[in-house]
């Protein structure tokens, strides 16, 4: 299981525009086949860093993925919302893979 992170640089004065960017994934993305954990907006500190996180089985996966978002109708509109709309400054994207274990309970 991958971790896909992506970090956003926001337009400041367009916060709202990414909250609806957002959200809308927040239909896109599951109903595509990856699972989202969520997306976040500035609220303390930055008000221009925004991230999205979700999980994939693999860089094939992810893949596949992509390619089935780029064809959703919902996914191809909120593409072109960003762009339109022009609140993503810079989008960069890291897979990880977890290394640690939840902590538990010492015996």
């Amino acid at each position: 299981m991958l971790t896909c992170i992506i970090r956003y640089q926001i337009d400041p004065n367009k916060q709202d525009q990414f909250a609806q960017y957002a959200r809308n994934w927040g239909q896109a993305i599951p109903r595509n086949g990856a699972d989202l954990i969520g997306y976040y907006t500035p609220h303390e500190g930055s008000s221009t860093l925004a991230y999205g996180i979700y999980n994939i089985a693999s860089l094939a996966a992810y893949e596949a993925y992509r390619a089935r978002l780029a064809a959703d109708p919902f996914g191809r509109a909120n593409y072109a919302f960003a762009k339109k709309e022009r609140f993503i400054l810079r989008e960069d994207r890291c897979f990880l893979k977890l290394a640690s274990t939840p902590h538990g309970t010492s015996s």
